[in-house]
Parts: structure tokens; sequence; C-alpha cells
């Protein structure tokens, strides 16, 4: 039997918090070895309290969809209301909280396909506008790879975190027709 190539998509629910997790993680890992350790730290979400309790509410919130290949997640996406470090949107919006994938995988899509899958359904809500934000340090290569995704950057804005360096960070939007 051949590997399927072609993401599906599904629902999430509470029991994918730690495939959400394991994502995280090999992200991390992924970040930390090309020496970019400004976007998500070094250390893995799965051991992170903070980390486990957020992947939870995404799991159980009603906005986690889930990229599965041979039944394997290889990326997630949650969609909900802005966070509350970013500047309010000025109209009706859905906004992407999480996107994540496999880095096994990078090249392969799978992010532009949850994106798609977002701006549907913002679609379907009757919304005309996506929103995501992300991290805006190093050479800058995540903010122009959603700008190649269609988005447009718009606010920057800068996390301060205590006893940690500031985080620099870049809203984006995607007017939808």
């Amino acid at each position: 039997m051949t590997e399927q190539r072609i993401p599906t998509l599904r629902p999430g629910d509470p029991a994918d918090a730690p495939a959400v997790l394991r994502l995280l993680d090999d992200a991390t890992v992924w970040l930390v070895t090309r020496g970019r350790t400004g976007q998500w730290g070094t250390e893995p979400a799965s051991t992170d309290p903070r980390r486990i309790a957020q992947a939870d509410a995404w799991a159980s919130g009603g906005g986690l969809w889930l990229a599965m290949l041979a039944d394997r997640p290889v990326g997630a996406l949650v969609v909900g209301a802005a966070t509350e470090y970013v500047p309010p949107a000025t109209e009706p919006e859905l906004y992407v909280n999480l996107l994540v994938t496999d880095r096994a995988r990078a090249g392969s899509g799978i992010g532009g396909r949850l994106l798609t899958h977002a701006a549907d359904l913002a679609r379907e809500r009757g919304l005309g506008l996506l929103r995501v934000d992300c991290y805006a340090g190093g050479d800058g290569a995540l903010v122009r790879w959603y700008e190649r995704q269609g988005f447009t950057a718009t606010d920057p804005f800068t996390v301060r975190r205590p006893g940690r360096d500031p985080w620099p960070g870049q809203v984006l939007a995607r007017r939808l027709p």
C-alpha cells in the first residue's frame, strides 16, 4: 500500500492535544538545529505547563483542525478569536491562533492547505478577513512565507516577557472575496 500524499483534514478533539504538542516539539527541534531559537525557544512544549494547558485548550475549544497523512497528524491549525497581545481588528474576522506542520514534510504544501481551509471556514461564517500573527525576528523568513500565502503585513508588535528577551511579532491579514 502506498502512503497517501495529499493530507486530509479533520476537526480536532481533546484527545489530539498530545499530537499538537508533538508537532510543536518537533518544530522546536527543527528551529533550534537551524539556530532559530527566538521563535519558540529551546525547550519542548510538552514539558512546559503553560504550553500543555494551551494545547489542551486548543484541542477542546472547537477550533482545532489536523492535517492527516496515513492516520498521522502532520499539521495543526487552530482558528478562533485574536490573542490579547495583537491590535484588535476593525471588523469581524477569523484569527489563526496556531499553524504548525511536520518539519519532515517541509515544502509539501501542508501549511498552505491548512491556511486555505482557514479561509474557507471564514467565508462559511460570512467573514471577509483572516488574520494571523507570527514571529518577526531573525531574517523575517516566516513573515515572507505568510506573504507568499496571500497575507499582507499590517501591524508589528512586541510581546514583553519577564526575564526573557522581547518577542517581535507581525500581524498579517488576508482579505477574502
